[in-house]
Formats: C-alpha cells, sequence, structure tokens
C-alpha cells in the first residue's frame, strides 16, 4: 500500500543517501542485500534514527511484492501513505 499511496524509492544508493540526510521514515532492507550495503544503511539510519525493518526475503521476493520487475536491496519510504507499514514495523509484526 505504501507503494501505490505514498513516496517511495528503491534501491540502495538511494537508501544510503536518505539515511545519511535522516529524510527517510524507514528503510526496508532485503535479508540477503550484500553486508556493506545493509552496514551502511544500519549505520547512518542509526546516526539518523530512521528505523530499519530486515525484510526476511531475498532481493528477488522485496522486488516481487514492491510490483517491480528486478530486484531490490533496499525500499526508503519517506511518505507512507495510506498504510499502516510504520505501525506494523513499530509493532514487531513480520510481513510489513
Amino acid at each position: 500500500m505504501a507503494i501505490k499511496t505514498g513516496k517511495v524509492r528503491f534501491g540502495s544508493k538511494e537508501a544510503i543517501r536518505a539515511a545519511k540526510l535522516g529524510k527517510a521514515k524507514l528503510i526496508i532492507i532485503a535479508e540477503n542485500a550484500p553486508k556493506e550495503i545493509k552496514d551502511d544503511i544500519v549505520y547512518y539510519s542509526k546516526l539518523s534514527k530512521i528505523p530499519i525493518y530486515i525484510y526476511k526475503g531475498t532481493s528477488v521476493d522485496l522486488g516481487t511484492i514492491c510490483g517491480k520487475p528486478f530486484m531490490v536491496a533496499a525500499v526508503t519510504i519517506y511518505d507512507e501513505g495510506s498504510s499502516r507499514i510504520l505501525e506494523l514495523v513499530e509493532s514487531g509484526e513480520e510481513g510489513a
């Protein structure tokens, strides 16, 4: 739902940029994202106090659920739109 009604961007470079600038509300990272990319996103997100959600699936799976025909290592959410994704992540529910 956040993909359709909110403002999101795809890709690890965008996630790192957003984390450095502290502009995102949430960053979702595929479980199989390269370690150095995951480490950078987590590091800058902690500095900026941006919540991180590690998606329990591959970048192919994350791309598919986002409606993209390509792998997505990270999704940066700037505006959740009408979705409840921020609530789900805060409550610790799976499948956010």
